[in-house]
């Protein structure tokens, strides 16, 4: 049962459907729990392959009993001994290998619970919440609405929904839009990012071959181009999902992205990409560390410079979060480099311009615009070390070599910026044609049209191809 597959859905359905038979949160939690286990269950039937994500689990749980016992003290240790064990159980390559463990283990979901762990660690600390029983940590950690891939919620947000004692209202327009959204999310992920997914093959295949210059740069522009939109609809196709499944179990998962592409730099991108984990990072890792940072360096004039730092360090992180190698690190690198790059243009041009000619820069059209195209020409820059390893990088750097890679970076900054202003006026100006019910495109009627379009293709795709979808890029992490 792939995570944004059709079994899935019935599955997700099934269980929203057994969850509303009682309004008793008792009801509700013993059937979230067994269905979380019966979904491990599917992944795999060998439970051995769990046992050190249930020893991870069951560390975790001792750190926190553990900090909220001593009222705080030794939060620090606790932190790093559960991080300690993340890496051990990734098997990061900073580690010796010969302490990693033989035996064959999964460790999918494991990123997602990490954050969550150490979200109960740290708060525990700060003693803001009451202490939590072991079967609501269970629940809270091994939901399967969020196992896979996210999005990373707050435990006051999930307790809130799932032990209330009135849940939230579940009427027919919500049940339909939820509806709605999966068929989107199903589109997204098995339609669209399928043939993206394609476009970025077939572009990486004409690299390998001794093809005239302009079929080689078009093949470069290509592969520079599709694989944000792959990443985006793969992996926001299955929050989608995720999240309509959970509302109608009467649970309000957190958005965890915001038309990315919109965003005019790159600081604003992740706020819009990954919500959930950037706000993770910003709350414990980014706030912390620049307060620290202006206690240790008082002087107004080192503020902007130590937001700079305390950026850089935060999306480095980012990097380190998604995998074990060296290409990890540098993706990490070339984050919070852009990142710390936006935001000391941002304080440079400030300066300069003074902030209401700044402000007035920002919003010029031709600025947003070519700030919009260098946002997603950076992005996907940094992604060839997601998806890539050296030796396929600099294969790929071979095929083409430095010249002309650089005419397809022009290609895709001037693309992108030409494209991303017209959709943003194209959806500007339908958002104009209203109704009395509001936007046109967004009417009951317009809806109805388009989902049965999107429905109907994912049937087609997926049935009568019979085409597999590629797997959810995130799942790895």
């Amino acid at each position: 049962m792939e995570s944004a597959s059709i079994s899935f859905i019935f599955f997700g359905l099934a269980v929203a459907l057994l969850s509303n038979l009682s309004r008793s949160p008792g009801w509700r939690a013993a059937v979230l729990f067994l269905a979380s286990l019966a979904f491990l269950g599917v992944i795999s039937h060998d439970p051995i392959v769990w046992i050190p994500l249930a020893g991870f689990l069951l560390f975790g749980y001792a750190a926190l009993l553990w900090v909220g016992r001593q009222k705080g003290r030794g939060l620090g240790w606790a932190v790093i001994a559960v991080i300690l064990a993340y890496f051990w159980l990734k098997k990061y390559t900073f580690l010796p290998a010969a302490s990693f463990l033989s035996i064959s283990y999964l460790t999918l979901g494991l990123s997602y619970i990490f954050f969550r762990v150490l979200h109960l660690i740290i708060e525990a600390g700060e003693q803001t919440r009451q202490p939590i029983g072991l079967g609501a940590y269970l629940l809270y950690l091994i939901n399967f609405t969020t196992f896979v891939s996210g999005p990373v919620q707050r435990y006051e947000e999930f307790a809130r929904d799932q032990f209330a004692a009135e849940p939230l209202a579940l009427d027919i327009p919500t049940i339909a839009r939820q509806l709605e959204r999966i068929v989107y999310g199903l589109f997204k992920v098995n339609v669209l990012a399928l043939l993206l997914s394609w476009l970025q093959q077939d572009a990486l295949a004409d690299l390998g071959h001794p093809l005239p210059t302009p079929a080689l740069l078009w093949a470069g522009f290509r592969l520079a181009l599709v694989y944000p939109f792959f990443l985006y609809a793969n992996f926001s196709g299955y929050i989608d999902i995720v999240i309509a499944l959970a509302r109608l179990m009467r649970l309000e998962l957190p958005e965890n992205f915001d038309r990315p592409f919109s965003s005019t730099s790159f600081l604003e991108f992740w706020n819009r990409w990954h919500i959930t984990v950037s706000t993770w990072l910003k709350t414990y890792v980014y706030n912390p560390l620049l307060t620290a940072l202006m206690r240790r360096f008082p002087s107004p004039a080192a503020a902007p410079g130590l937001a700079v730092l305390s950026f850089f360090v935060t999306f480095f992180l980012v990097g380190l979060w998604h995998g074990r190698t060296s290409e990890f690190l540098f993706f990490g690198v070339l984050q919070g480099g852009g990142v710390a790059f936006v935001k000391l243009w941002q304080v440079l041009l400030t300066g300069l311009l003074g902030r209401k000619q700044y402000k007035a820069l920002a919003a010029n059209a031709f600025y947003t615009g070519l700030a919009r195209g260098l946002t997603l020409s950076w992005f996907a820059f940094t992604l060839f070390w997601f998806w890539a390893s050296w030796q396929q990088i600099g294969a790929m750097a071979a095929a083409l070599g430095y010249g002309r890679w650089i005419l397809v970076w022009a290609g895709v900054g001037l693309a992108a910026s030409i494209l991303l202003a017209a959709y943003e006026g194209a959806r500007g100006l339908a958002l104009r044609l209203r109704t009395s019910e509001g936007p046109l495109l967004a009417s009951r009627y317009a809806r109805m049209v388009y989902v049965t379009v999107l429905g109907v293709l994912v049937l087609v795709v997926q049935v009568l191809l019979n085409q597999q979808a590629p797997d959810i890029v995130y799942k790895a992490f």
